[in-house]
């Protein structure tokens, strides 16, 4: 079931999918967790709504793709300074 009435929902979790590309995932697994908060405070507003795994998705998904980037980065990093 796609939660077209909960738009932050949705792009949480595609943005949480493709958080998954390297480098990009920083950023797109920001905006995942963020629209999926969105879409969890939406769908607690408006009972009517759906879309909370697919926040719940882009939640975890957006979290766990941009810490990954994020140390593999600085790691990177470390080891080159």
């Amino acid at each position: 079931v796609i939660p077209y009435k909960n738009w932050p929902a949705l792009v949480a979790y595609y943005l949480g999918l493709f958080a998954v590309i390297p480098m990009l995932g920083i950023l797109l697994g920001i905006a995942a967790f963020i629209l999926g908060i969105a879409g969890l405070r939406k769908r607690k507003q408006h009972p009517a709504v759906k879309g909370a795994v697919h926040a719940w998705i882009g939640i975890i998904c957006g979290a766990f793709f941009a810490a990954l980037w994020i140390l593999l980065l600085v790691g990177m990093i470390a080891s080159h300074g």
